[in-house]
């Protein structure tokens, strides 16, 4: 049972972004929201996810994840948008979690990203435990919850029984699929939506972004659409409308910028720093600065991500230098939209 994803008010694209730090690593307020703006003049975002791992989450402090979704919520207000404003929340147990998520709500989230508690990668979970913990949370916070569903090789990941009882949870909109295990997708797909049709269910997979959305989702909540989101309002457009053709199009550029970014691999902190680093060298993204313990890639890996980038149609007006220096733009006029051709860019680059 599919749900009509372009009305419904958890479906669609829902970008994870990326955070902005100055050289200190302390955080770059009116560069974060200049970005914020800008992902909200994309037409087609349903909703901005601050807080996930595209935003680092595990470098900022429990401050300063409140901070950026009140400047989040601020910068959507100001634009009078009705993209939702999603907060991550991840902690080591419930009590953590919802002071956390009292928190994002205080500072203007529509609703939170749950990640599951991390020590459940080492040590594993029971099913009362996995289903508990949301039902914690639920009750602590009463918003919305979006449910983070980890690779099911990790021990984090929820079992297809665990998310049924998940979704009878009254607060709990979405779950961010992210099996990466393609022969249970549509059957997921299709337990989950007969259970309870109005949860919406969409892709965390990047790396293969076009097959997700085929077999079985409502949409997408990407870092992927943090660097190029008008390219991944496109191809989830497309592919939710059946519109195959359209769909291959844009997958044209997909597949070699997922393989520029992603390397063939999963979503990780390397991904997210190359991500962040590819939207800088288009002008689109205020510094490529990344918290410890992240390093700075070496001059040469991003010429070569520079390099990426051009050999694909966009422009990237801002180059490093082999000693690492930044060569300064001619212009601070335009846009970063405007420098780095904008919509009409990627629409072009997407139907070539």
């Amino acid at each position: 049972m599919e749900t009509n994803w372009r009305s419904h008010e958890w479906a669609g694209v829902f970008a994870a972004t990326l955070c902005a730090f100055h050289s200190d690593e302390s955080l770059d307020e009116e560069g974060l929201c200049g970005y914020f703006a800008d992902m909200l003049r994309v037409p087609g975002i349903k909703g901005l996810v601050c807080n996930g791992h595209t935003g680092e989450i595990m470098s900022l402090r429990p401050r300063e994840r409140a901070q950026v979704t009140r400047w989040l919520a601020r910068t959507v207000r100001q634009a009078a948008s009705r993209v939702k404003v999603v907060s991550g929340v991840m902690a080591e147990g419930s009590l953590e979690a919802i002071d956390h998520a009292l928190e994002a709500k205080e500072a203007g989230a529509d609703a939170i990203l749950l990640m599951p508690t991390h020590h459940w990668l080492r040590f594993g979970r029971s099913s009362r435990t996995a289903v508990g913990f949301i039902e914690d949370v639920a009750a602590g916070a009463n918003l919305p919850i979006i449910i983070h569903q980890y690779p099911a090789w990790t021990k984090a990941a929820y079992t297809l029984e665990e998310m049924l009882e998940m979704v009878k949870i009254p607060q709990v909109v979405m779950i961010k699929m992210g099996t990466r295990d393609m022969s249970r997708c549509r059957y997921d797909y299709e337990q989950l939506k007969a259970a309870a049709p109005h949860v919406s269910i969409v892709t965390c997979q990047d790396e293969f972004l076009l097959p997700s959305l085929l077999e079985g989702a409502d949409g997408a909540l990407i870092g992927f659409a943090a660097l190029v989101p008008e390219l991944m309002v496109e191809i989830v457009d497309a592919a939710l409308d059946g519109d195959l053709p359209r769909a291959r199009r844009a997958q044209r550029i997909v597949a070699p910028l997922s393989r520029l970014v992603y390397h063939f691999g999963e979503p990780g902190g390397e991904a997210h720093q190359r991500m962040k680093i590819c939207r800088w060298l288009m002008n689109r993204f205020p510094s490529p600065h990344c918290r410890r313990p992240l390093r700075p890639l070496p001059p040469e890996q991003i010429e070569q991500l520079r390099a990426g980038l051009l050999a694909l149609g966009f422009e990237c007006p801002r180059v490093i230098e082999p000693d690492g220096a930044v060569r300064p733009l001619t212009t601070r006029s335009q846009s970063p939209a405007a420098v780095a051709g904008g919509p009409a860019h990627l629409k072009r680059a997407a139907v070539r």
